[in-house]
């Protein structure tokens, strides 16, 4: 067999770069289905509000009053009691599962966003920042394209209905509510600078977090080798206390905006009570509070909770736009991130090799040779000149990648064996099991009938290799592995190293290995030696 050149130029003009992502965006577009039925079930929510506030206070003028009570208003203010309570439950479920449809949705694509990366990108992405963009910015994006806008809305439309109902009873009283919203309006302005940065450090505090977490969960062997486990614990206690304390001030934060709208609205309607007791009693004549009856008296005091209520509302949602923000800015971040230059290896752009038809070839040199990327340029995951303009490579074939971050499906390790190897018998994968050393494996209970996380979690990297290794001997595919004797005890080393052997007979099998016992059993061997010189060995 021999290989194909590939070549693609990094600039080349006729290929465009991709889009950007624009999670916020994105996240608009899938919102709007939900947001139009949540807008619609709060505004019904906030008409029932108005009309069981405006039946309750005709109903209770009248009892106190001493007049006839009509049987149908105690019914409709209970019927407008229990219909406002119960759009207000259909509301606050369309909002969930419509935050929840767009941040699953937004996650989704950002999953397909990352697997169309180029490999030596995706690699580049620290394990942390990648983590908590997948998890938790999704969600934060979601309740801001959903609840923070939909509150937006509301404070827009439920004060003007409000107050277009008080003007029904007493425009002054209208007037005089109307008249403190500037002030709330400021106070959200001034708040959201404060907020916004608050957020901006909770986020980049997170991150930080996430990063140190993952990084000593990597070195955790290494950190316990050394006795450094204290140390360490002391440097994630205070990146948590750090990320505790911004988020401690955006709370503070948000909880002071909250409170200044519930001062502003216990004021106005202090006014209000003030005034319009000032005209039952007779002490003071002002238009618009003298000669009320009491029912419109008790009409006003009930309404204008409801005029402030939406402001309430959105000052609660406030710190979701900050913190949506912060986390659409890093998604973006690390979704349209430039891609990672290679280093240049004139080595491989000269290199002149062709491939048998099966065998095996190790690919060696000391690290930074450019192993792992020649291997990644013949299964085609990355761009760039390729050896030997021939007519067949494994990039122009079906492969079988072996490396420690192959794919494992969620399953078993049956399943995991037989993915994409077409139907396999039980025995046979038996066989091939216990010749690799996954039936003896301690840290594996269940055999091939072990329970497999999502996408291997719960595997070391070398029970994960050992799955590709057996899987590449079933599926019948040329077989690329990366470092596949690496980080394995001597036993288990050995059984690798037999298996490569075994598929090397019918099939090609490229391996970019430190591995000297196995680049000794090698029909070819391609030597990336330091000075750019090349040594071929049969």
């Amino acid at each position: 067999m021999k290989i194909a050149a590939v070549p693609a130029p990094p600039c080349d003009p006729g290929v465009s770069a991709p889009a950007k992502f624009e999670a916020l965006s994105t996240a608009g577009r899938l919102a709007r289905p939900g947001l139009r039925g949540l807008l619609a079930l709060q505004a019904v929510r906030a008409v029932l509000r108005l009309g069981f506030a405006a039946t309750a206070a005709m109903a209770v003028g009248r009892l106190v009053m001493d007049e006839a009570v009509d049987p149908w208003l105690i019914a409709a203010v209970f019927a407008l009691l229990a219909a406002a309570c119960f759009a207000g439950f259909a509301a606050d479920s369309m909002q969930a599962s419509a935050e929840n449809n767009v941040s699953t949705r937004l996650r989704t694509l950002a999953g397909e966003r990352l697997s169309e990366m180029p490999a030596r990108q995706l690699q580049s992405l620290s394990i942390g920042n990648l983590a908590v963009s997948m998890q938790r910015h999704p969600e934060s994006i979601a309740a801001l394209q959903v609840g923070h806008r939909a509150a937006t809305v509301m404070m827009a439309a439920g004060p003007l209905l409000s107050a277009m109902v008080l003007c029904f009873v007493s425009w002054q009283a209208a007037l005089l509510v109307i008249c403190l919203t500037p002030v709330m309006i400021l106070f959200f302005a001034l708040i959201g600078n404060a907020i916004r940065r608050r957020a901006d450090a909770q986020e980049r505090a997170f991150g930080r977090l996430a990063g140190q977490f993952a990084d000593r969960v990597r070195t955790l062997p290494t950190i316990l080798a050394n006795h450094a486990m204290a140390g360490e614990e002391a440097k994630l206690a205070r990146r948590l206390e750090a990320y505790a304390d911004n988020t401690m001030s955006v709370l503070r934060i948000a909880f002071a905006n909250a409170g200044i709208i519930d001062f502003f609205a216990s004021l106005s309607i202090a006014v209000l009570a003030v005034f319009l007791g000032l005209g039952h009693l007779k002490l003071a004549t002002i238009p618009g509070f003298s000669n009320l009856e009491l029912w419109q008296s008790l009409f006003i005091l009930m309404i204008a909770p409801e005029y402030f209520a939406p402001f309430r509302r959105f000052s609660e949602q406030y710190h979701a736009k900050a913190e949506g923000q912060a986390a659409a800015a890093a998604l973006d971040r690390l979704l349209d991130a430039e891609p990672v230059a290679a280093k240049a290896l004139p080595v491989l752009d000269r290199l002149r090799l062709t491939l048998p038809a099966h065998g095996l070839v190790a690919i060696v040199g000391p690290s930074g040779s450019g192993k792992s990327t020649l291997l990644r340029r013949l299964a085609g995951l990355e761009p760039g000149a390729m050896p030997t303009p021939e007519t067949h490579s494994p990039a122009t074939e079906e492969i079988a990648w072996v490396s420690t971050d192959a794919y494992v499906p969620e399953g078993s390790p049956a399943e995991a064996i037989s993915w994409n190897a077409g139907a396999v018998d039980r025995s046979r994968l038996d066989d091939v099991a216990g010749a690799i050393g996954l039936l003896d494996d301690t840290l594996l209970p269940g055999g091939l009938d072990a329970r497999l996380d999502k996408g291997g979690a719960n595997l070391s990297g070398g029970q994960r290799l050992r799955i590709a290794v057996a899987r590449a001997l079933l599926c019948g595919r040329a077989v690329l592995a990366d470092e596949p004797t690496a980080k394995l005890d001597r036993d288990t080393a050995e059984a690798v190293r037999r298996m490569l052997l075994e598929i090397s007979t019918t099939r090609l099998v490229v391996v970019a290995t430190h591995d000297r016992d196995l680049a000794a059993a090698a029909d070819i061997v391609v030597d990336l030696v330091r000075g750019n010189t090349i040594e071929a060995a049969a």
